[in-house]
């Protein structure tokens, strides 16, 4: 009876996360539109002109075209229901995106990298006003799409990583901007290789952390934050419980952790009174953040008498 009263309330949850959803997909629509302008527009600019930094702005704004159309289909693939063949829905639709996003960044900063060590051993002169105007469109309608995307950027992996390529386009473009106004006023060319490898090392920066954040959910590792012990230990401490073993916790996505384990008991209990011990053990377990558990119970198993045996 307990259960289905929880199920209920956690339905409940899920139609309000509809309508959140569904407005970020608009946002996210509008985005993809923005920088898709941003990108035809800086590519001809940087032919014209013959600035490698425009061309990096443009592939940056390109990636983040790439970043959001995958945002985009993730967050549509979230709402999917889960069905027997997929028995947790898309959730991790999010994480791949982010994970596949982050790692295609890296490969076109390095190969930005390379153009830019050429570019200082041949420095060519650049139509620097061109450069001008073309950053300045692009740091007005980037600035839009980080508006947009502010808000849903807070609790979302995947939003955030969208917003992040979003909000380092603003910073590559005001870069670009006063490395155009040094070229027009000061001649200065190389200054445009300094500018792509600046841009470039930025890129694999800011994409490593999302990188590293996706892989530890992808490979389902114990999420920061959570301590196996600790959760052994005030486990322990209910009365009638032996130890707790096989002990796994894990991401699902950015806000659901799980956890499986097995319970030995002291005693051969009925499972009624089993069923008031779990209820007890699992509002232990939600005191970590922890909301959807799996527990076997044993009793007198032959690893018994040992404390956490994590894993199995």
């Amino acid at each position: 009876m307990a259960h289905n009263h929880s199920h209920e309330g956690h339905n409940h949850g899920h139609h309000h996360h509809h309508n959140a959803n569904d407005l970020k997909g608009w946002k996210i629509g509008v985005s993809i539109l923005l920088n898709m302008l941003i990108t035809v527009g800086q590519v001809i600019g940087a032919s014209i002109s013959g600035s490698i930094a425009l061309m990096t702005d443009a592939l940056h704004n390109f990636s983040d075209v790439i970043s959001l159309i995958i945002s985009y289909i993730a967050n549509r693939l979230t709402l999917k229901e889960a069905t027997t063949s997929k028995t947790y829905g898309y959730k991790r639709a999010e994480i791949l995106a982010a994970f596949v996003n982050s790692a295609t960044l890296i490969g076109v900063a390095i190969f930005l990298i390379v153009e830019a060590i050429e570019r200082f051993s041949s420095p060519i002169s650049i139509q620097a006003d061109i450069v001008i105007w073309f950053a300045i469109g692009s740091i007005i309608i980037n600035f839009l799409s980080v508006v947009l995307l502010h808000n849903d950027s807070k609790d979302n992996m995947n939003i955030r990583s969208a917003y992040l390529h979003l909000l380092t386009d603003v910073m590559t473009s005001i870069a670009v901007m006063f490395g155009g106004l040094a070229m027009k006023y000061y001649n200065v060319f190389w200054i445009d290789g300094l500018l792509t490898l600046l841009i470039a090392i930025y890129l694999i920066y800011s994409s490593f952390s999302i990188l590293k954040e996706s892989t530890k959910v992808l490979m389902q590792f114990t999420p920061d934050g959570i301590n196996l012990e600790d959760i052994s230990i005030e486990v322990c401490r209910i009365e009638g419980i032996n130890n707790i073993h096989h002990l796994h916790v894990w991401q699902l996505n950015d806000n659901k952790y799980m956890l499986e384990a097995h319970l030995e008991m002291e005693n051969d209990i009925k499972l009624s009174e089993f069923q008031d011990k779990l209820n007890i053990v699992e509002e232990v377990i939600s005191k970590f953040g922890i909301d959807h558990t799996n527990i076997q119970p044993e009793l007198n198993k032959c690893d018994s008498g040992v404390g956490l045996i994590v894993g199995s």
